[in-house]
């Protein structure tokens, strides 16, 4: 049985046990994260919502935080001496899905 579900505005396939790398969460680790943005249930049959199916909910327990690799952001324009270099890591929360119940 997997979920697919809507969490700040990324959607993610939600299976039990599963762990999702999600934008970051300013919770502590080990809270538990309740989900009711769910777009679609696949189990013995499949619920298809609109957008939303009504009463459906993923629970889910923040697990850690952690940042992502490094992005190397440069721009360049020949001849015209312009070089501009820049990173970036990404912060990100990993969750643990619980249950899914539809």
């Amino acid at each position: 049985m997997y979920a697919l579900v809507e969490f700040k505005g990324k959607q993610y396939k939600a299976e039990k046990g599963a762990l999702l790398k999600v934008d970051r969460i300013d919770a502590e680790p080990g809270t538990a994260v309740n989900i009711d943005t769910v777009l679609l249930v696949s189990g013995d049959t499949i619920k298809v919502g609109a957008p939303y199916i009504e009463g459906a909910k993923v629970t889910a327990t923040l697990e850690s935080h952690e940042k992502d690799d490094k992005i190397v952001v440069f721009k360049y324009k020949p001849k015209k001496d312009y070089r501009r270099k820049q990173g970036h890591r990404q912060q990100y929360s990993v969750i643990k899905i619980g249950e899914i119940s539809a």
